[in-house]
């Protein structure tokens, strides 16, 4: 079995994980992160609202309040220096009844005591002016303009190759087995199912099985409850039919069903709130899509869920406390909890990243900075939005940039190469998906995955043509060669 040796290893490549990661590459040590899954972005943080949260809505003095608002006030500069996609496009809470009117006003407090700037409530001649689909019965709202709208698969990708850029290794498809330590200071002993590690710091970020890897290190409890929440995506055609994130009045299970744009154009309307026992129950309901579509009602007339284009649900990681829980464990030095990042979990997480490296480098006696640390991260050119002249420039350089793949996206050979070769790369069509958006328009990948497929094969030397699968262990997409196949 391999073994190696590291100061600190992160436990899960979500958006969590890999900001810490991206913090850690800042200082000289050698890391890692550690993932179940062939990629990074297959938990949480591929199936979200995408929100970026004022920080309203968490209680006074909790940590979830204070990250929240840092990590909104980071994200801008984030993602300019990681070229991800981001647009400041402001939040609103519709108020519906002049009953809950001091909710909304109890809302605007909150958010105030929290440090959000610029909060207001504005009365409904002006959000109709913003909002002419506001809801009929909206009497006044809560605006909140430093809210925004991220592409949280750009997002999590684009930290894991500015971390791999800068040194962290990341090992996908591992699984974590057991954690130990013996007496003394020594180092963690990890055994996942490919390798026996050691790391002077282990870092839990493992998302809805956070608990599970608690348990490993200490005996202090934490109970993790998967929070499911189902969503419609709607076509671009449908991408306006509101200017901002519209929310509800937030209840006990969150802030309920939101209407908004996304990055990409298109209109995302979710989630449900539904607590559930099984950690990989991501599957969609008939009653829980029905309850998206009348929540939605109550804050925006005729959303056109005609123009449907995929539904999903997510799980969010939740704890009765309602808090994340980020800090080192009491019985079990050198181990540090992440856990617990439900919503507004990818909006605090530029600021997740900061403050858990911050723990990390006070256990390893303050490391020095990394000479060389590269800040800035390039992405995949955007053909489809570029000018003609520009693209003409790139696809005289490099001729693979002229052949479109994915016609609904204007995705071409040269963008799915490059989201491949990339570090960390993709390895299923869905790595693909969440890198450059091939295969998420109108059609859904029914006319780019086979050629998708073959590019996979072409650029990875383990995949074979049977081999290659939708998303990771489990989703394989072909059986054998047409004819080939036992059909019995």
């Amino acid at each position: 079995m391999q073994q190696a040796d590291y100061d600190v290893a992160v436990i899960g490549a979500g958006v969590s994980g890999c900001a810490i990661a991206r913090e850690l590459s800042r200082l000289d040590v050698q890391a890692c992160v550690i993932e179940a899954e062939d990629d990074v972005c297959c938990g949480t943080s591929r199936a979200n609202s995408a929100i970026v949260h004022a920080g309203f809505d968490a209680q006074p003095g909790t940590l979830m309040a204070r990250l929240n608002v840092e990590g909104t006030s980071l994200m801008p500069g984030l993602c300019q220096e990681l070229d991800v996609d981001f647009i400041a496009i402001g939040s609103l809470v519709v108020c519906t009844d002049e009953k809950t009117l001091p909710d909304l006003h109890a809302l605007l407090k909150r958010g105030l005591a929290n440090g959000v700037p610029d909060l207001r409530i504005i009365e409904r001649e002006e959000l109709l002016g913003m909002e002419p689909n506001a809801s009929d019965a909206a009497v006044a709202a809560l605006w909140a303009p430093t809210a925004g709208i991220v592409n949280p698969f750009q997002l999590t990708c684009a930290l894991a190759e500015s971390a791999a850029a800068n040194g962290v290794e990341f090992r996908l498809g591992e699984r974590v087995c057991g954690l130990s330590r013996g007496a003394g200071g020594s180092p963690w002993q990890i055994s996942t199912n490919k390798a026996q590690l050691t790391a002077h710091v282990v870092v839990n970020a493992a998302g809805v099985r956070a608990d599970e890897v608690h348990a490993m290190a200490s005996a202090t409890p934490l109970a993790i409850t998967p929070r499911r929440g189902q969503y419609y995506v709607l076509d671009t055609c449908a991408g306006t039919h509101v200017r901002h994130t519209v929310f509800a009045l937030p209840t006990r299970l969150g802030k309920g069903v939101l209407v908004t744009p996304t990055t990409a154009g298109n209109l995302l309307v979710g989630p449900t709130a539904e607590d559930i026992d099984d950690k990989d129950g991501v599957d969609t309901t008939a009653a829980g899509l029905a309850e998206v579509r009348e929540k939605a009602a109550i804050t925006v007339r005729d959303v056109p869920f005609r123009e449907c284009i995929r539904t999903f649900s997510g799980l969010r990681a939740h704890r009765e406390e309602h808090d994340f829980l980020i800090g080192e464990a009491s019985d079990a030095p050198g181990f540090v909890d992440c856990a617990a990042i439900e919503s507004p979990g990818l909006s605090a997480s530029p600021a997740i990243g900061r403050h858990v490296a911050g723990i990390v480098a006070g256990i390893l006696g303050n490391p020095s900075p990394r000479e060389g640390f590269i800040a800035t991260r390039r992405g995949i050119p955007d053909v489809a939005h570029m000018p003609r002249e520009e693209w003409a420039a790139l696809v005289r350089e490099r001729p693979d940039y002229g052949r479109v793949v994915c016609r609904c996206r204007t995705v071409t050979e040269g963008q799915i190469v490059d989201a491949i070769r990339a570090t960390p790369g993709a390895r299923s069509v869905d790595g693909v998906k969440r890198r450059i958006e091939a295969g998420m328009g109108r059609c859904q990948g029914g006319f780019c995955t086979p050629k998708i497929m073959e590019l996979l094969v072409r650029e990875v030397p383990e995949l074979e043509e049977g081999s290659v699968t939708k998303d990771g262990a489990g989703s394989p997409l072909a059986l054998g060669r047409t004819k080939e196949v036992d059909a019995s």
